[in-house]
């Protein structure tokens, strides 16, 4: 059983591993990566600022401590020249666990000027290192854009995509429904032709009646013809009874014509 779970497991790893990778872009990837980046940065930018502010805090309380030390210094100099010298002493002393403190905030002062140093190489480090990832980033994004899409337009000229293939097929199922329509208009007129099937128009003609047709036809020409000529001519009304009995003498022959036929 655990062989069985172990193996379906694989298989839906197997399958969702595919479905990522189909649906991963890598340049929303990189996007996102470079996005990170300068979060991280910015939250650099900001400890440098927060350092600067309380190395500024220290400079200020210690002008302001050395202001005091200096003017416990001018007092006790003043009692000790008037005589007073138990508070030239109390200024003295005052003026000592200030100095304390001086010193104390000089050495805080150092440690924040140390790490302000430090976080400030580190953000201009990390900066060159997010320029330079920009412009991998676009160099990347903008190399699979166009291998994405000469892929596309291969695709497309070989017929092997999506949408092409199913254009392909449309295509030849056309193709094929029309040469199954001429193959039977085809067949329909070879059976017409030859009898097998009734002109149900009335219009279609046997080979009898097509040269009996293209017969008469030439011989009406011909006879119009010489009508013309001899009005023309301004002919003898024995010009034209000859024309007319060439006529007479004609239709006989055409009624003959179906008899030579059925002969042979």
């Amino acid at each position: 059983m655990s062989g069985v779970m172990k193996r379906m497991g694989m298989i839906f790893r197997a399958k969702a591993n595919k479905a990522l990778d189909r649906a991963e872009d890598p340049r929303e990837t990189l996007d996102y990566s470079y996005q990170k980046q300068l979060e991280l940065l910015q939250k650099v930018r900001r400890g440098v600022a927060d350092v600067a502010t309380s190395r500024k805090r220290l400079e200020l309380q210690l002008n302001q401590l050395q202001g005091q030390s200096s003017k416990l210094e001018d007092q006790g100099r003043k009692a000790l020249a008037l005589g007073r010298e138990d508070l030239a002493r109390e200024a003295l002393s005052r003026r000592a666990a200030l100095q304390q403190q001086v010193t104390d905030l000089e050495t805080q002062h150092q440690t924040l000027q140390g790490e302000e140093e430090k976080l400030t190489l580190a953000a201009q480090r990390l900066q060159a290192k997010v320029d330079a990832f920009r412009t991998k980033k676009e160099t990347i994004k903008a190399t699979y854009t166009a291998a994405q899409a000469q892929t596309r337009i291969g695709e497309a000229f070989s017929g092997i995509s999506e949408e092409m293939g199913d254009v392909g097929l449309a295509i030849q199922r056309a193709e094929d429904k029309t040469q199954q329509l001429q193959a039977r208009a085809g067949a329909i007129d070879e059976l017409l032709a030859s009898g097998a099937l009734d002109d149900a128009s009335g219009t279609a003609k046997d080979d009898i009646a097509a040269e009996l047709d293209r017969i008469s036809g030439g011989t009406d020409v011909e006879l119009e013809l010489q009508r013309m000529k001899a009005e023309l001519a301004g002919g003898s009304s024995a010009q034209k009874q000859a024309i007319e009995g060439g006529a007479q003498d004609a239709a006989p022959q055409s009624q003959q014509g179906p008899h030579r036929f059925d002969k042979q």
